[in-house]
């Protein structure tokens, strides 16, 4: 097993679960390249492992993840030229110019490795706390099955705080359902993990400081299914919604993600491929705190 720099990854339960932890504390881990290659580097490890039958995916420090890395040090290093440059920088599209550079990368790293680990040939589980934004949300919903910390808070800010029509792997529709993905994508607001519970995004919910604990317990019901019988569940119900429309409305929604990039970048003088304050979103760094869509409603009891 590879040394990490930006995860931990741990055998529990004589190798039968792996627990793949984001650990970025200092960065609200976000996603910055370094963090997807090893992610995805962990993801083929647990699936090329036959004693492995669920992977958690969970997050160090106060949140599970702040989404995509727009600004942190290692971010910028691993982006810039020099010897601290990421490799992947320089491939997969990297060396090409204008939109196709920016659309290979983002397909490689953003959104076929998102859909590559929802297809992960072991059952997935999400552990959530904290917050979940933007493309956090992405990496949530690669995951089988969700379980949230009482605490939690989901939302999507990349319509209000990027002028952007969502993350590129657009689950959106699929899991708020679609007049809901509509009004939390044009607000920036959140939902709680009572609403996700009650939208049937999230399957449990437990109270912050056993959060770990009795996701461990969770994940030990599913890996005493024999394996067959877990992954055939699984592409059952993958494939069903595949058949729905799921797998060509993320290859088409990728798409207008990429011409919403390219409008902003052919805009503006400096090619920024975001929306900016002058044209009416703001600035990311300094934006208005992000509000409840429904601040009335009680959250769910603990599942």
């Amino acid at each position: 097993m590879p040394a990490y720099r930006y995860l931990t990854y741990e055998l529990l339960d004589e190798g039968t679960i792996a627990r793949i932890t984001l650990n970025r504390p200092e960065a609200r881990n976000a996603q910055n390249r370094g963090l997807l290659v090893e992610l995805g580097d962990a993801m083929l490890a647990a699936e090329a492992d036959d004693q492995v039958r669920v992977v958690i995916l969970a997050g160090a420090g106060p949140l599970f993840s702040a989404g995509h890395d727009l600004g942190s040090r290692d971010a910028v290093a691993e982006r810039s030229a020099g010897p601290a440059q990421h490799g992947t920088y320089q491939q997969y599209g990297g060396s090409r110019a204008g939109a196709e550079q920016r659309m290979l990368q983002e397909w490689h790293f953003y959104f076929e490795n998102t859909r590559r680990w929802r297809n992960l040939r072991k059952i997935t589980l999400a552990q959530v706390h904290g917050a979940v934004y933007a493309a956090g949300l992405m990496l949530m919903w690669a995951c089988d099955l969700i379980v949230a910390a009482d605490d939690v808070v989901f939302a999507d800010v990349v319509g209000t705080r990027l002028g952007m029509c969502g993350v590129e792997y657009f689950g959106h529709p699929w899991e708020f359902g679609p007049r809901k993905a509509k009004e939390l994508l044009l607000t920036g607001d959140s939902i709680d993990a009572g609403e996700a519970h009650r939208l049937g995004m999230v399957s449990k919910i437990f109270p912050a400081g056993d959060l770990a604990e009795r996701t461990l317990q969770f994940a030990r019901r599913i890996a005493a299914l024999p394996t067959m019988t877990a992954l055939l569940i699984k592409d059952s119900v993958n494939q069903t919604v595949d058949n729905m429309g799921f797998y060509n409305a993320l290859n088409a929604c990728f798409t207008l993600h990429e011409l919403n990039h390219s409008h902003w970048a052919e805009i503006h003088a400096d090619k920024a491929p975001r929306g900016l304050p002058e044209d009416g979103t703001p600035d990311w760094r300094s934006a208005p705190p992000i509000v409840p869509a429904c601040p009335d409603l009680v959250r769910a009891p603990d599942a």
